[in-house]
Order: structure tokens, then C-alpha cells, then sequence
């Protein structure tokens, strides 16, 4: 079962990284968030004047950390749950900063917070501390 856990997790995290990867340079390199078809209304709730800031904390917080989790799950390196238990706990903060700041529901939230949600069991089931129960 861990085997599967294992290659779930690793399609999750390839997911929600190289997502976060693209839609962070993009914000980045477009920070009217014109070029993945963004509102800057979304924007009016929150201190933000553009997507600069927060397409950077995606690209690194959900992108780079998530391929940073692939990779430590990948190479079999010690307490690689953590990784992806955290890279759970951030994606799920994530949304839910976003909602707040936003004040609205997309479609894409309950994917995403699904993902994280997702994440943070898979990473507990393959701790060594549940796999010795």
C-alpha cells in the first residue's frame, strides 16, 4: 500500500507544483494577472496593488517547495512524510488566505483544497509512526 501512497503523493505534489510554478511566473512576469485571465477586482479587498507579491509567494511556497518534496519522496530520504504533510498544511493555508483576501469561492479552491487536504493524510499514513499500528 505504501507503494501507492507513495506514487499518489508524487502525482499530487508534480500537480500542485508545476501549477504554482506556471501561474506564480506568470503573476511575476504579468502582475496585472492579465496573461491567466485574473481580475485585478479580485485585488480590492486586500493590501496587494497588484499580483507581483502574492504570484511570488506561490511560486515559491507551493511550487518550489512542492518539487522540493517530489524530490526528497523520489530519492526514499529519511522523514520525507514531513515534507509532504507540511507542502499539505501550506497548499490548505494558502487557499484559505486567499478566499479571505478575495471574499469569493472559486472552483479551482475546493480542487486545490482538496489537494492539500489530501496531502497532509497521505504524508501521516506514510509516517513510520502509523506504519508500525
Amino acid at each position: 500500500m505504501n507503494r501507492y501512497l507513495k506514487i499518489f503523493a508524487a502525482l499530487l505534489l508534480l500537480f500542485n507544483g508545476t501549477g504554482a510554478i506556471y501561474g506564480g511566473w506568470n503573476l511575476m512576469l504579468h502582475p496585472d494577472g492579465s496573461s491567466i485571465q485574473l481580475s485585478m477586482e479580485w485585488l480590492k479587498y486586500s493590501n496587494f496593488e497588484d499580483y507581483f507579491i502574492p504570484g511570488l509567494v506561490l511560486f515559491i511556497a507551493n511550487g518550489v517547495f512542492s518539487l522540493l518534496a517530489f524530490m526528497v519522496l523520489v530519492l526514499n530520504l529519511k522523514n520525507f512524510h514531513w515534507l509532504i504533510i507540511l507542502q499539505g498544511v501550506i497548499l490548505c493555508g494558502w487557499i484559505f488566505i486567499q478566499i479571505l483576501l478575495i471574499q469569493t469561492v472559486y472552483f479551482l479552491h475546493y480542487i486545490m483544497g482538496g489537494v492539500g487536504i489530501f496531502l497532509i493524510g497521505i504524508g501521516y499514513l506514510l509516517s513510520p509512526k502509523y506504519a508500525t499500528h
